[in-house]
C-alpha cells in the first residue's frame, strides 16, 4: 500500500495524489486558529499534472493524500510533428510522445537533443521538467551601437532559434549561443 501524506506535511514542490490525479504543490498556507477547538487548515495552491490547471483548495490538517505513481526518467527531445512532441527515453530508448497541450509555451525552450526529465504517471508521459538553463542560438538581433554599453543594463530584443523573443545585452550578436533561464525565460549569459 502506498504511503499516506497528511495535508499538514505537504510542502512546496511536493507531489501528492488527490481525487485519483497527481498534483504538484506550488504553495502552502497554514492557518492555525487562536480560539480553542478551532481546526488547523491548510490552503494549497496546486497544479493538476494531467490537465495543468492551477487552483487553491483548503484541507483540514489531518486530511490524507496518497503518494502518486510518478516516475521521472531522463529523455532527449527528438522532434515535433503533427501528432505531438517526441522524446527518447535515455534508459529504455523507447520513443515517448507528449501532445502539444501538455508542452504549451515550453515548446520555445525545446531544441534537438536537449535532455529533460520526463514525468510519467502510471507509465504514461504527462509532462517535462527542464534543466535550470537551456542553450539557444540567436537567429536575429539588431547590431549593438558603439558607446551603448556604458551602464551594462541596456538590452535589445533578440529572436532565438525556437522563435522565442527575449531581451539580451547589447554585446550579443547573431549566431551566438546563449543560456536562457527556463523558469524566467531571461538571458543568463553566453554559452
Amino acid at each position: 500500500m502506498a504511503a499516506l501524506i497528511e495535508a499538514i506535511a505537504v510542502k512546496r514542490k511536493m507531489y501528492f495524489e488527490f481525487e485519483n490525479a497527481p498534483y504538484h504543490c506550488l504553495d502552502v498556507d497554514i492557518s492555525t486558529p487562536t480560539a480553542r477547538g478551532g481546526q488547523t487548515l491548510v490552503r494549497l495552491k496546486m497544479r493538476n499534472l494531467l490537465t495543468r490547471a492551477v487552483f487553491d483548495k483548503t484541507f483540514k490538517a489531518g486530511d490524507k493524500f496518497k503518494e502518486p505513481d510518478l516516475s521521472v526518467v531522463p529523455a532527449s527531445f527528438l522532434y515535433s510533428g503533427g501528432d505531438g512532441f517526441h522524446f527518447m527515453d535515455q534508459e529504455t530508448y523507447d520513443t515517448l510522445t507528449l501532445n502539444a497541450d501538455l508542452i504549451g509555451d515550453d515548446k520555445d525552450l525545446l531544441v534537438e537533443n536537449l535532455i529533460v526529465q520526463l514525468q510519467k504517471h502510471n507509465g504514461n508521459p504527462i509532462g517535462i521538467q527542464f534543466p535550470p538553463h537551456v542553450e539557444l542560438t540567436v537567429t536575429y538581433t539588431e547590431p549593438g551601437i558603439r558607446g551603448d554599453t556604458a551602464s551594462g543594463s541596456v538590452t535589445k530584443a533578440a529572436t532565438l532559434e525556437t522563435g522565442m523573443e527575449i531581451r539580451v545585452p547589447l554585446f550579443i550578436k547573431e549566431g551566438e549561443k546563449i543560456k536562457v533561464h527556463t523558469e524566467t525565460r531571461e538571458f543568463a549569459g553566453r554559452a
